[in-house]
Parts: structure tokens; sequence; C-alpha cells
């Protein structure tokens, strides 16, 4: 079990991608256990914040990354955003990570991180968190992302704006009292705010899962290493059924449902988020 008291390190670092720049904070004690932590499609790294703040507190070793086209990641230059190319990048920046870390991801992260263990016959991670995304997804609710997503792409005229988006698209969260932290999601051009990340994925990303269904289900039945699945109840990404579907793929897999939470379970209930990853890396001792 990791110590409590480790002394606290965190630094901005960049990784080699397959063709890309990615940027990345690096948190913790880099003698413990390695973490890479994915965000989901639209976020950044940011979104890990709290989550990445306390395990590096308890002594692991946490790297948290914005994926291409993410954040202050590289966008594609070639416009490849394709499930294999989020794959490939992180293959890449194992490299750069001791160990074999525990690959902790949310939505396209989780997906991204299936790809990475279950299509690799070598060993590189020895676990895997998936944070509401299991093989197989609903669809209305992969629908209501896009339209999010595709709401502004003209960006806005205030922080008000974003922060009533966000607000609509998931009202159970509390409004920001302070937007200036909305910041680290957006960027500022010709006096307009811009979510932080490529439009060319809605175009040229794997948006529609389907045609990966089969794909995805080998990868998670490959799947070697303790793995847990973190549900928000309130998902409308993950249901019963694709749990059933996943659990049939991966019968000894760990399963956390975190009440009161959606789609964005670390955001929306991040205590209940981190007790869960906790009890999960102490019980496999990673």
């Amino acid at each position: 079990m990791q110590t409590e008291t480790a002394p606290m390190r965190s630094e901005r670092r960049t990784f080699s991608g397959a063709g890309v720049k990615l940027v990345g904070d690096v948190v913790g004690d880099p003698s413990g256990q390695s973490i890479l932590m994915m965000h989901g499609g639209g976020q950044t790294r940011h979104s890990w914040s709290a989550a990445t703040r306390e395990l590096g507190r308890r002594g692991y070793h946490v790297f948290s990354v914005d994926l291409r086209g993410h954040g202050e990641s590289d966008w594609a230059p070639d416009g490849s955003y394709e499930l294999s190319s989020y794959r490939d990048d992180i293959l890449s920046l194992l490299k750069e990570v001791p160990g074999y870390p525990v690959i902790v991801g949310a939505s396209l992260g989780g997906l991204t991180g299936m790809l990475v263990i279950g299509e690799t016959q070598a060993r590189v991670a020895s676990g895997l968190v998936l944070v509401d995304v299991t093989p197989r997804i609903e669809l209305e609710g992969v629908q209501r992302i896009q339209e999010f997503m595709t709401g502004n792409l003209d960006g806005f005229e205030t922080l008000e704006e974003v922060a009533d988006a966000i607000s609509a698209y998931n009202p159970n969260r509390p409004r920001p009292v302070r937007l200036d932290g909305l910041m680290k999601n957006l960027r500022k051009r010709e006096g307009r705010y811009f979510w932080h990340w490529d439009p060319a994925m809605l175009m040229r990303g794997d948006f529609d899962k389907v045609r990966h269904l089969d794909r995805l289900d080998r990868a998670t039945a490959a799947i070697n290493v303790p793995t847990m699945l973190v549900r928000g109840t309130e998902s409308d990404i993950v249901s019963d059924d694709t749990v059933a579907h996943m659990r049939e793929l991966m019968p000894d897999a760990d399963y956390v449902d975190i009440g009161g939470a959606g789609h964005m379970v670390a955001g929306d209930k991040n205590d209940a988020f981190n007790s869960a990853i906790f009890t999960f890396l102490e019980k496999h001792r990673l």
C-alpha cells in the first residue's frame, strides 16, 4: 500500500505520440506505482485534477495526459482521429512511463485503454480502470454528446454562455462559482471562446462506434490484467445491458456503481470515484 505522506512533485511534460506531441502533468512519487489517466472525448487532462492530486498524495506516480486533438496536445496534422491513432499514441507514450502503469480511462480514454492492452501481445500495463465506458455503449447517449460538441462550433461570446451550455448538458452538476476555471477547457481567439479540441474530430473521428463493436469485444476479452468498471448510475452511455455484456467478456472484472453520478463520474462524485480507485489499487496491490 502506498504511503499518504509521500512528497508531492508536479510538472508539465511533453511526450512523443504517433506523429504528434502529447502534453501531460506528472504528479507524485517517482518510486511509486505508475498510473496513466486518459480523459474522455472533448475533455482535457484537467478533468482529473482532484483525483490526480489525491493519488499523488498517496504516493502514486501519476501521468495525466491530453489526448491528440485535445487540450495542449497537438492536433493531428492529417486529421486522423481513428481509435487506432489514439492507441498508437499511448503505446508510444508508454515508452516514457516507468514500469507497467495502471491505465485509468474515461469514455474515449477507456476505449483507448481497451485497445492498448487488449490488442498488444506484450505486457504494457498492470491494471485497467474503465470509467463509464463498456465495449458496447448506448448510442442515444453518444448522440447527445455529439450534439453538445457540435452545438457551438462558432464559439461563445462570454464565459457565462459557456457555463450555460455546460449546465444545459449536465444539469445535475453545480454551476461553477468562478468562471475563470473554465479557461482550462477553452481557447480564446478573435474575441470569442472555443472548446480546447480540434473540430476535425467530429468529421474524422470514430464517434460512430458501431463498426468497432466486434473489435472492442475481442480486445476486451483479451485483457489479462485486473480490471474495474466504474459506472455512473445516471449515465446515458452505460446501461445494465452494456454492463451485462462486458461482464460476459470479463467475468472476473470488478464493478462499482457511483450513485448520483452521470457519464462524467469523476467530476460529478469525485470523493466516491477516488474511493473506488483506491479500493481497487489496494485490493490488487497495484
